[in-house]
């Protein structure tokens, strides 16, 4: 029998909470998606001006990022023409994302769930993942 740790409905609010400060911080007003561990939905958030386009992508990214626990980027990077990595983000129906901004989120060295954000460039949607982490972090103690 297995035990999973996932992340709960009001610690998906705090990570919203902080990525949603930094998008206010840096007036981009972002989509924010929260996934469990197997990288289904548990909270989303479309700020007032965050993209139309963005509602999918901040979810396919917060799915890449729990679901293959690791950051967006990191495939970004071996997403290339010659790598044996190039098309991954057309595996999975076209859900992996290699775009910046999606991140696992780790309790205790374990993948819980993932964060994903939209509207931004991949830079800022990154730093807005992060800063929602951050505060998730210190939120938890």
């Amino acid at each position: 029998m297995l035990t999973i740790k996932r992340l709960d409905l009001p610690e998906a609010r705090l990570l919203i909470a902080g990525a949603a400060e930094k998008a206010r911080e840096i007036g981009v007003p972002m989509c924010i998606a929260i996934v469990d561990e197997s990288g289904n939905l548990i909270a989303f958030e479309r700020m007032d001006g965050g993209k139309i386009t963005s509602v999918t992508i901040a979810q396919d990214k917060a799915f890449t990022a729990a679901a293959a626990k690791k950051a967006t980027h990191d495939y970004n990077a071996v997403n290339v023409p010659g790598s044996l990595a190039f098309g991954i983000h057309t595996e999975v129906g076209g859900r992996l994302s290699s775009v910046g901004g999606g991140l696992p989120v780790t309790i205790d060295g374990e993948v819980v769930g993932g964060i994903g954000l939209s509207s931004g460039t991949p830079q800022q949607d990154m730093d807005c993942a992060q800063a929602g982490i951050d505060y998730f972090e210190t939120q938890r103690g």
